[in-house]
C-alpha cells in the first residue's frame, strides 16, 4: 500500500506507560462508561468541492508529509480493532481523492467477521460523491456495503454556488454507480436557513423514491468561513414541524451507530434521520473517536481535547504507547459538546474546519 508518503523517523512521544495501560485487547470505555465501538477515521484533509458551511474558496491544505501513510492508517486502525471498535467509516475531506484509498478498503476489508470472534462488523465511508462512481465497484469487493454521500440540493445552479464547483451531474452518477454496485446508499443534507429549506421535502421524496435513505443536519459552528454561522442556521424541529404538514412521521426505535434520531414517513416509505447538534443534543450516547490524517485524536467533534497518535505510532514502543494514548483520550473525552448557535459574529467552536477533523 505505497502511497508515495514518506515515514518520518521514530520518535518517541512523551507518555508514561503505566503496566495496567499497556494492555492492548482492554475494551475503550470513557470516564462517563460509554464504551466505544466506532472510529471516524480521516485520510485526507484535501477536498474537490469547496461548500461554504464547510470552508473556505480559498483553503489551505496540509503539506503532504505530515499526512499519515495509508499503511500508518492501517495500523491504527488495527490497533482500536484489537481495543472492540466495531464500526470504521473513512472520511475526509473527501476520501476518495487520496490516491490508491482502495488499497486501504481492501487491507481493512479482510478484518470484516463475525463481531463475537473480534472482527470489524462495518466498514464504510462518507463521501461528496464526486469520485464514487471511478470506485463504487471495488469499494463493493472490499465489503463495504453502505456510503453516506452529502448532497445538499438537486437543483444544478444552487449546487454549483453551495459548492463552489459544477459537479452535481458527477455526484448523481457517483450515486447510481453505488447503487448498481449493491451498496446502500444514505443522503446526507446540511439543512441551510434560506438555501436550500424550500426544497428539503423534494429532495427526501427523491431519494425516497430511489430507494435511499435522508439524513438532515443542522450546521456545526466548525471553522472560519465566509458567511454567517447564525445566518445559516435552521433548527431542525422547525423542518420537523414542516414536513409534518406534508406527511405522517413515526418515530423509529433503530441506530445505525451513529448521531441520527429516525422517522418513517409514511407516504414515502422511506426513512428520515435528524442530526441535531443544537436543538437536541445527542452526546449521551456517543461511541465514537474521531482521527485525523495526521494522526490526531480529537474525542469530541466540538472540543479542542486531543491526543497524538502519530507520535505514539512512531515511537520506539508503538503498541505500548498507542494503548496509553487511547487511554488519555477516553480520560478527557468530555461529557458532551458546546455548540453556540446563538450570537452573531460568535467565533466557532474550534478553529478546525469540519475537513480537518473528518466529518
Amino acid at each position: 500500500m505505497n502511497d508515495g508518503v514518506s515515514i518520518q523517523p521514530p520518535r518517541t512521544p512523551d507518555l508514561i506507560v503505566p503496566r495496567e495501560l499497556a494492555e492492548p485487547s482492554l475494551p475503550l470505555v470513557d470516564s462517563f462508561l460509554r464504551r466505544i465501538t466506532y472510529l471516524r477515521l480521516s485520510v485526507t484533509d484535501r477536498c474537490d468541492l469547496r461548500c461554504s458551511y464547510c470552508m473556505p474558496e480559498r483553503m489551505t491544505f496540509l503539506p503532504k508529509k505530515d499526512v499519515l501513510s495509508l499503511e500508518e492508517l492501517h495500523d491504527l486502525a488495527t490497533a482500536f480493532i484489537a481495543r472492540g471498535v466495531t464500526k470504521i467509516r473513512i472520511t475526509g475531506g473527501e476520501p476518495l481523492v487520496r490516491r490508491d484509498i482502495i488499497d486501504l478498503f481492501t487491507a481493512l476489508g479482510r478484518r470484516l467477521g463475525p463481531k463475537e470472534h473480534g472482527g470489524l462488523a462495518e466498514l464504510t465511508l462518507t463521501t461528496n460523491g464526486t469520485q464514487l462512481a471511478a470506485h463504487a465497484e471495488a469499494l463493493a469487493r472490499a465489503g463495504v456495503r453502505r456510503v453516506n454521500v452529502s448532497l445538499d440540493t438537486l437543483d444544478r445552479a444552487k449546487f454549483a454556488q453551495l459548492t463552489r464547483r459544477d459537479s452535481l451531474p458527477q455526484v448523481l452518477e457517483g450515486i447510481a454507480a453505488a447503487k448498481a454496485a449493491g451498496i446502500k446508499v444514505k443522503l446526507n443534507a446540511v439543512a441551510l436557513k434560506g438555501v436550500n429549506e424550500d426544497e428539503l421535502p423534494d429532495l427526501i421524496a427523491w431519494g425516497h423514491a430511489q430507494g435511499h435513505d435522508v439524513t438532515l443536519i443542522e450546521v456545526m459552528p466548525l471553522g472560519d468561513v465566509e458567511a454567517e454561522r447564525l445566518d445559516q442556521y435552521l433548527p431542525l424541529d422547525d423542518v420537523q414541524a414542516v414536513l409534518e404538514q406534508r406527511w405522517t412521521l413515526t418515530p423509529l426505535a433503530v441506530s445505525t451507530g451513529g448521531p441520527a434520531r429516525y422517522l418513517e414517513v409514511a407516504e414515502t416509505g422511506g426513512r428520515l434521520g435528524l442530526i441535531t447538534p443544537h436543538t437536541n443534543n445527542f452526546c449521551a450516547g456517543c461511541n465514537r473517536l474521531r482521527v485525523t490524517a495526521t494522526g490526531q485524536l480529537y474525542p469530541c467533534l466540538g472540543g479542542g481535547e486531543q491526543v497524538d497518535l502519530r507520535a505514539a505510532l512512531r515511537s520506539a514502543d508503538p503498541e505500548a504507547n498507542l494503548a496509553a494514548a487511547l487511554e488519555a483520550a477516553l480520560r478527557i473525552k468530555p461529557e458532551k459538546h458546546h455548540f453556540r448557535m446563538d450570537a452573531r459574529g460568535a467565533n466557532p467552536a474550534t478553529a478546525r474546519h469540519m475537513s480537518m477533523t473528518g466529518g
